[in-house]
């Protein structure tokens, strides 16, 4: 460790054999580092999850606009419904091919065992196939024939194993909400904060499943436009054709729309907020209280120093150096950690968390940020001493 740091800084590592002095210490101040990084890691990990389980359900489909309530509407599984006649106003618009009603719902699924599960149902006609991604498009074809269903493989808390095995020519049935359902195919879409996973069904059995939803009043249009065509262009004719009640956005806008409402205006995500924030302020304090300790521990051989004309730059970089490798120590078993909680939130809670190059990036460069904050904060007692004073 010292020959590394040696031939990086140029000059004996005085910084890490000041730490290195007392290893009972250092080991606490690395423990103090790495729970900021655990702390800031998970809560990051958990907003990175909220948020992918908000957007998953888009990139189910395959489209260009979406058309929407005005009233409520901030995702894709909530919001009020809208007329259908605003689809064939949508369809008036020479830029736009095509369009499809989608009914969005709930259901509880009651396994054999007792277990219960909350699903979001989506309902479209099969004919409509192709505003599916195109992986799902031949499987939706085989749900045309009522009280079929394609289940999802990553429901959570049920065992779905039976029906991995599932085709058109081999169904697997199951009962739901009183009605006996076929799953002729499975696909993947997972539980997140909002629910265990899903079922794609045709409008027929949406409506025999959801008996009070009317045909008359879709979730969601999905629109697709003519080739060539630009969202963003097409979408404000659109929305002065459909009038105030409604509004169309490209999918993309939508769904930065619905993860910027849950990450940053509702609950869950601002208490993921606060919790970056709170890991940060600990790392800092916690960097700052061993940095300071040990300016005032040395304060003597600063001193001398000073005396003997070291400029403070010098001392400058010396707490640096302390605060840049305390930063480094701390992340490595920090991001271990970290990586085992997410393991052990995903078998349990079966939510879609997983570390990324850009967070474990993000947060050793801020690690080391606001180390070095740290140590500028605790280096401020050395700059005022006069070094007369200080014996």
């Amino acid at each position: 460790m010292i020959r590394l740091l040696t031939r990086l800084l140029g000059r004996l590592p005085i910084g890490w054999l000041q730490l290195a002095h007392k290893p009972g210490r250092l080991i606490a101040a690395i423990s103090g580092v790495a729970f900021a990084n655990v702390l800031v890691l998970v809560q990051l990990g958990l907003s990175g999850s909220l948020e992918e389980t908000v957007l998953r359900p888009y990139r189910l489909f395959d489209r260009d606009l979406l058309l929407v309530s005005s009233i409520d509407s901030a995702g894709f599984d909530d919001g009020s419904n809208l007329p259908r006649a605003r689809l064939h106003q949508a369809l008036s618009h020479p830029q736009v091919a095509d369009g499809a009603p989608l009914y969005v719902g709930r259901v509880e699924w009651l396994a054999e065992g007792g277990d219960t599960s909350a699903l979001a149902l989506y309902g479209m006609a099969s004919h409509h196939r192709s505003f599916f991604r195109s992986d799902l498009e031949a499987k939706v074809e085989a749900t045309s024939m009522l009280d079929t269903a394609l289940t999802d493989r990553d429901t959570r808390f049920l065992d779905m194993t039976p029906f991995e095995g599932a085709t058109p020519n081999s169904p697997v049935p199951f009962e739901i909400q009183g009605r006996r359902i076929r799953s002729v195919g499975t696909f993947s879409l997972g539980g997140g904060f909002g629910g265990d996973g899903g079922l794609l069904v045709s409008d027929q059995t949406f409506f025999r499943l959801s008996p009070k939803r009317s045909s008359a009043a879709p979730s969601h249009l999905l629109l697709r436009i003519t080739p060539g065509a630009d969202p963003r262009q097409v979408a404000p004719g659109v929305s002065a054709l459909i009038g105030p009640n409604a509004k169309v956005s490209p999918i993309e806008d939508a769904m930065a729309v619905a993860a910027k409402v849950q990450l940053r205006d509702r609950p869950t995500g601002i208490i993921f907020g606060f919790g970056v924030l709170i890991g940060i302020i600990v790392g800092i304090v916690i960097a700052y209280q061993v940095l300071a300790t040990d300016v005032a521990d040395h304060l003597k051989e600063y001193a001398t120093l000073k005396a003997m004309g070291y400029p403070h730059r010098f001392f400058v970089a010396v707490i640096l150096e302390e605060a840049l490798v305390l930063g480094a120590l701390g992340f490595i078993p920090g991001i271990g950690v970290a990586q085992l909680f997410y393991d052990g939130l995903v078998r349990s809670a079966g939510v879609p968390l997983f570390m990324t190059m850009e967070r474990a990036v993000g947060v050793f460069i801020g690690t080391l940020v606001a180390c070095s904050l740290s140590g500028m904060l605790a280096i401020r007692r050395l700059r005022a001493a006069d070094p007369a004073d200080l014996f």
